[in-house]
């Protein structure tokens, strides 16, 4: 990942978790990622789990979380840096091949040719209630649109809960929602890490939500076909 452009490594014990969860995926895939920051589970997706066509949604404030503020983080930099990553790995120009559309800062990167060969990332700058409340808007019953969730945007509980139960409905049965740092933040306030959402989580949702890893990450499966 030489010509990457990555400061932090929140992402290495990943991998061999996501190499066994990608069998489980369908043969055209389709992503959500709620928190991106530089990009590098985003890069992970693209070189290891998408099939020529697939797509992945993208999206953060590039604001940063409570605990990037409280470090002091450069978060324009962050963002700058997310989309230099996403172009090296999609091997594609800037000026060429990224389009803004309509008013929800939609930002498009794909490599040349057309969309059935090409992989694509569409970068939303919002927050994931928003995000997600429109996708809920145009979402009818039946026509569920991911195949694998990545819920990794602020980390206090309230904010993980309610990402959690407004994605749910877009993945698709079968599909997969990890949830990462489960065993983040001790002794951080309960209220201030995510393990007390997701545990509320896996409760709520157990008759639709099936747990297949639990580790730092905490996978559910849908149930359905």
């Amino acid at each position: 990942m030489s010509e990457y452009q990555f400061t932090k490594d929140w992402f290495n014990w990943a991998p061999e978790v996501w190499t066994q969860l990608t069998p489980m995926l369908p043969k055209k895939r389709s992503f959500l990622e709620i928190g991106s920051f530089e990009g590098r589970s985003a890069v992970w997706i693209i070189e290891n789990m998408m099939n020529p066509g697939d797509w992945i949604d993208c999206v953060d404030t590039w604001e940063g979380g409570e605990e990037h503020k409280n470090s002091g983080e450069d978060m324009f930099t962050v963002e700058a840096r997310f989309d230099h990553n996403i172009i090296k790995a999609l091997d594609c120009s800037s000026a060429q091949h990224r389009s803004r559309e309509g008013s929800w800062g939609h930002t498009r990167f794909a490599g040349p040719g057309g969309d059935a060969e090409n992989n694509r990332v569409y970068k939303y700058k919002s927050t994931s209630t928003e995000f997600l409340g429109r996708k809920l808007a145009h979402w009818v019953q039946g026509k569920d649109i991911y195949d694998f969730i990545y819920i990794d945007g602020s980390h206090t509980a309230p904010d993980v809960l309610t990402d959690a139960c407004m994605a749910w409905p877009l993945l698709k049965p079968a599909g997969l929602m990890v949830f990462d740092d489960y065993l983040w933040g001790n002794p951080r306030d309960a209220l201030h890490r995510p393990k007390i959402a997701i545990d509320a989580f896996t409760n709520i949702f157990g008759e639709t939500a099936e747990i297949v890893h639990v580790g730092y990450q905490l996978v559910v499966r849908k149930k359905g076909e």
